[in-house]
């Protein structure tokens, strides 16, 4: 199942202060689109971001990067018809639309609209309404509303492709969000539990509140890793899962990825889940020769299934010879595909050991390496 995200972050709302539009505010140390981008990676095969034509510094810096870029239009449900149009060929079949000014949507909601969507066209998550409700004119109340049967609406809202696309083909435009969309073309909208932490922010006292939320939810978790593998006979080295010819080769069990098996290990540590030995035992046979990202793409996952997203990882390869520089970023952008994460998540360095001990004699190479891990 091919799945999806459309961030709409097209908006030009100045009412939460600062400037500038919301999205490009900083809230605990990040911007607010890069929060909620964030929270995406990792749960979806693709995202898109629909940016506002103004937008040319975030257009240049997102340019690069895994995400599909789209252009907003003049509302939000053409701004949502950009981002379902820049999907066409990639074969979704799911797809989740959430709104940038909600940074603190938890994996859960996210997982479970997704779960949702494998038995219903449409699904979003929603609050019961458990306050009374007043009207009201020039600061009085003037009645009541019943409240039985109200929900608050949150996103992401996620919708079967083809069924949200047509209806948005098809709508005179108006609608609030996308449930009002698919609700006129006649589609049946399932409600999952929403969160009271998953606020859009909208007001200038928003951004505390979020903050706080952020700061009570902040699980943050560090593991290190160290590999060391021998020269041997060959012609070549893998190192972060990239080729780099040698005149001697690295021995070991698998495919002797120095740089590769200490990021694993460091995601192991994190997660207190011991090291790449006790899950792909040497003893076995079948990971004789086995290429590293294996192990690699078992650590991502488990992380992924343990509730945490990798905020960043740093590798630094010892070794005298080959040289790095000329490879490093070839390693970056291999690291960043295997994991999910975008190369400026990924740090490979080197150093040598000033011809000390035995990467300097060049019987070897070492590798030491730190991963940050967040809580989802």
């Amino acid at each position: 199942m091919t799945t999806a995200a459309i961030i709409v972050a097209a908006g030009r709302g100045m009412r939460a202060g600062g400037g500038v539009p919301k999205q490009w505010r900083s809230l605990a140390g990040r911007r607010v689109a890069d929060w909620t981008i964030e929270r995406f990676r990792g749960q979806v095969d693709h995202i898109v971001l629909v940016l506002s034509d103004e937008d040319t510094p975030a257009w240049e810096e997102f340019r690069e990067s895994d995400l599909i870029l789209a252009s907003g239009g003049s509302d939000r449900s053409s701004s949502v018809r950009s981002g379902l149009t820049a999907l066409e060929g990639l074969g979704v079949q799911h797809v989740l639309i959430h709104d940038v000014a909600r940074p603190c949507v938890s994996k859960r909601i996210i997982q479970d609209v997704l779960a949702a969507l494998e038995t219903h066209q449409a699904v979003a998550p929603g609050l019961v309404v458990t306050d009374a409700l007043w009207v009201g004119q020039d600061d009085a109340v003037t009645g009541t509303q019943d409240r039985n049967g109200l929900y608050a609406a949150q996103t992401p809202q996620g919708f079967h492709h083809d069924a949200i696309a047509a209806a948005h083909a098809v709508h005179s435009g108006g609608a609030a969000d996308d449930v009002g969309v698919a609700r006129a073309a006649g589609l049946e909208v399932c409600i999952v539990p929403g969160d009271a932490d998953n606020l859009k922010i909208t007001r200038p006292e928003d951004f505390a509140r979020a903050e706080r939320i952020m700061g009570t939810d902040m699980d943050v978790r560090l593991g290190n890793g160290y590999d060391v593998h021998r020269f041997g006979d060959g012609d070549h080295v893998i190192l972060c899962g990239v080729k780099v010819p040698h005149d001697r080769g690295l021995q070991g069990h698998s495919d002797a990825d120095v740089g590769m098996h200490a990021v694993t290990d460091a995601i192991y540590g994190a997660l207190a889940q011991g090291d790449i030995g006790q899950h792909f035992p040497p003893s076995d046979p079948q990971w004789k020769g086995a290429a590293s990202e294996i192990f690699l793409r078992h650590a991502v996952e488990m992380a992924g299934h343990m509730g945490y997203r990798i905020s960043n990882v740093d590798c630094t390869l010892v070794c005298e010879y080959p040289k790095i520089g000329p490879h490093a970023a070839a390693m970056r952008a291999e690291m960043a595909h295997i994991m999910g994460l975008s190369e400026d998540q990924v740090s490979v360095k080197a150093t040598t050991s000033e011809r000390l001990g035995f990467t300097g004699r060049s019987e070897g190479i070492a590798s030491l390496a730190t991963a940050c891990l967040v809580k989802a």
